[in-house]
């Protein structure tokens, strides 16, 4: 941001009388009354410097009781809890604090249609692919392309991942590639599929039970169990009434069927899932994983 209002007062955008605009260090020097400061931080981006600001986590600048906060912009969609927590902690440092589109106050980042059409207009491209922003704003872009008399054939559309095939004279989509976010998780980068997302999004929602039974392994009969370990979701000393029924219920469908399908381990986690899953489901309408363990005696 520094380096755009440099390179606009140069230019006669913007025009600052002689002495107005310093850097931080001497704007800190500067009255408080006398002083503004423009800054970034206008999404609430996490290490952006307004959110620092607003945690009291800058390393030069503080906010005080009624300090005037204008944020000019408007919160990107998906942005607006980041937004509303940074506008909140100013709140709680006692600043007064201007934001949203029905004050007036808001000044857009993005180029406005006429703009866009001189820019196609100055660079004359053969081929035009529009890009940034959500699939509707590359839509509206294309169709300025065509309104200025652009070839409707070399306009296309894509989605993140699209693959173009472009010749001297002519360009298509010919495929897709992988794109979109890369998961890091510990070591390992990109090896956290959607199953292992699934997976700890029901963990964080509904906890776990592991089930542990001891079957004879020539027999199929039950030996031991089953014994009933839950965590995250529900407190054991405070529900030993519903875990005492789902232990029940399990023995039950184990031992109606000793001696019959119980010859494969995976029929028989099959067995303690279903019955353990409508149980708990019927009396918490919840639906913890269930891991069946078996040991065999």
């Amino acid at each position: 941001m520094e380096n755009i209002v440099q390179k606009a007062i140069e230019l006669k955008y913007l025009d600052f009388p002689e002495g107005t605009w310093m850097s931080l260090d001497a704007v800190l020097r500067q009255p408080p009354q006398k002083t503004l400061i423009l800054t970034t931080g206008s999404q609430g981006e996490p290490m952006s410097a307004l959110t620092r600001i607003s945690t009291s986590d800058h390393k030069k600048v503080e906010i005080y009781a009624g300090d005037t906060v204008i944020i000019s912009a408007t919160a990107i969609p998906g942005n607006e809890k980041m937004v509303s927590r940074t506008v909140n902690n100013l709140y709680r440092l006692g600043a007064d604090v201007y934001y949203g589109r029905d004050l007036g106050i808001h000044v857009s980042g993005h180029a406005c249609q006429e703009e866009l059409k001189l820019m196609l207009n100055l660079v004359k491209p053969k081929f035009f692919i529009p890009v940034h922003g959500e699939y509707r704003h590359l839509v509206h872009h294309a169709q300025l392309a065509r309104d200025i008399g652009m070839d409707p054939s070399h306009i296309l559309i894509g989605d993140n991942g699209s693959l173009f095939e472009l010749t001297a004279d002519s360009m298509q989509l010919v495929g897709q590639v992988p794109a979109g976010k890369v998961l890091v998780d510990g070591f390992g980068v990109g090896d956290v599929g959607n199953i292992v997302l699934r997976d700890r999004k029901q963990l964080s929602n509904d906890g776990i039970l592991i089930v542990v039974v001891g079957m004879d392994a020539q027999s199929g009969l039950l030996v031991s169990g089953p014994d009933i370990v839950s965590r995250g979701f529900v407190y054991v000393r405070e529900s030993e009434a519903l875990l005492d029924e789902a232990r029940s219920r399990v023995k039950t469908a184990l031992t109606t069927m000793e001696g019959g399908t119980l010859t494969e381990w995976s029929a028989i986690k099959g067995v303690v899932r279903d019955t353990l899953g409508r149980f708990l489901w019927d009396r918490t309408k919840r639906r913890p994983m269930i891991l069946p363990i078996i040991m065999e005696v």
